[in-house]
Parts: structure tokens; C-alpha cells; sequence
């Protein structure tokens, strides 16, 4: 799926519900119900109440790996801020997770947080601070967005600075850190999992956002997939 503009206008983004439904219905003739099925069930249990930050990741494999984890456990977005190194996830390793997740491209880790607090997100840094909470006793009762920084040198000073809380994963062996791609995983398995045990955090999406969701899968089902989108998105508007 293309990178986006954090704020840009999509393709269904002037559309009502029911519009979206019914282009969806459309769209779902070109391919099959064993996919149009998985596209409902795991539509349920895709979320935005956690999101991903990725600062000026380098090494392809890692990039992809988080992308990857971000599919598993059901995080739909993941920001990306390029400094120095362009982000590019590698397809051997990230096995098509790119086309399911979004992800999102901001200049700067500035814009970045300014653009989740407008929508309501708490940032949090991962790494050990002074000011730190053991990932197990985290609070995500608001939208959450884990950033992570490079692979040499973590954080930029900007980032862990711009950062409302700091989370870091206990560790007992003599390496003092885990590699990006592991503490992405370990991260996204233990809050997913505390969310989805929260009656308390309302994390779907709500209806309007599962209809498009399921309209972007959709284009990555279907052969030339944006093309058609828009030929039958001139049909329904007949």
C-alpha cells in the first residue's frame, strides 16, 4: 500500500458509510469469499488505539519485521519519520504485511507528535529513562503511540524530549538492550493483549474506518487494484 501523508485526502475520504459500503459490496464480486471473509473477520480486530512510530530505521530487514508484527497483532498504522535513511521494508521478510497495515510518512519527529495529539495519542518513548515504567504496568486507557528510534543510536534527543512517558522492557542477562524488530514484538504482544483484556478501552474501529479499511484490502486483492476501485466508484456514482 502506498505511504501516505499523515492528513492527506484518500481515495474514499469524501465518501459516507453507506456509500463505502456499497462500493465495498461491488468491489467484493472480483474476489473470493474465503477473501472477502477473512477481510470481515479481521477487520474486527484491527485497531488504532496503539500505533507505531519508527525513527530513521535503516536496516531493511527491521523495518519489515515491525511492519510484519504490526499485521499479527493487529496494529493498522505505523508512522515513519526518514532523517537520514529511507525506510524501506523488504518483502522476504515483511511477506506481503505492506499491503495490509498503513503506514504513514512525516518531515520531521515534530510533526510527527504534533500530528498524533491532534488525534488524541500519549507518546511514548521506548527506551530507559530516568522517568521510566516497566512496559507491564504501562497505562493505555488513551490512544498509545510506541515510538522507536534507529538501530545505532536509538532516539534522536528531539524525540525521548517531545515524548510524554518512557517505557523500557525488563531484561536480566548480560545484553543491555533487544534489537528493534524484538522489542517492537515483545511491546505490541503484551499492550495488544492488555487492551483486548480491557472492557474499559473501547480499541475498534469504528464503522466508518472498518468500511474503508476493508475498501483499501480490497485494492491490494484485486489485479490493478486502483484502477478498478475507480471504475467502480464511477459506476456507484451514476
Amino acid at each position: 500500500m502506498p505511504k501516505r501523508t499523515w492528513g492527506t485526502v484518500g481515495l474514499f475520504d469524501n465518501y459516507t458509510l453507506e456509500e463505502k459500503i456499497a462500493l465495498y459490496e461491488r468491489a467484493a464480486e472480483l474476489f473470493s469469499d474465503n477473501k472477502r471473509s477473512l477481510f470481515d473477520r479481521l477487520a474486527k480486530n484491527r485497531t488504532r488505539h496503539i500505533a507505531v512510530v519508527l525513527e530513521d530505521i535503516y536496516q531493511s530487514h527491521n523495518a519489515s519485521a515491525v511492519l510484519r508484527s504490526c499485521d499479527c497483532f493487529g496494529v493498522q498504522d505505523v508512522h515513519v519519520v526518514e532523517n537520514r535513511n529511507p525506510f524501506c521494508p523488504a518483502d522476504d521478510v515483511a511477506v506481503g504485511s505492506s499491503k495490509w497495515v498503513d503506514y504513514y510518512h512525516h518531515p520531521s519527529i515534530g510533526e510527527a507528535y504534533a500530528a498524533l495529539r491532534s488525534r488524541g495519542y500519549r507518546i511514548v518513548a521506548t527506551l530507559p529513562h530516568e522517568r521510566d515504567t516497566m512496559i507491564t504496568e504501562l497505562d493505555i486507557s488513551q490512544p498509545t503511540a510506541l515510538v522507536f528510534g534507529t538501530e545505532l543510536t536509538g532516539l534522536t534527543d528531539e524525540a525521548v524530549a517531545g515524548a510524554d512517558a518512557y517505557v523500557k522492557i525488563p531484561m536480566y542477562g548480560f545484553t543491555e538492550s533487544f534489537n528493534i524488530s524484538v522489542c517492537a514484538a515483545l511491546s505490541l504482544f503484551y499492550l495488544t493483549e492488555k487492551m483486548r483484556a480491557d472492557p474499559s478501552i473501547d480499541w475498534h474501529l469504528g464503522p466508518d474506518d472498518e468500511a474503508e479499511l476493508k475498501l483499501n484490502w480490497a485494492m491490494q486483492a484485486i489485479r490493478d487494484g486502483e484502477n478498478v476501485m475507480r471504475q467502480l466508484m464511477k459506476i456507484t456514482q451514476k
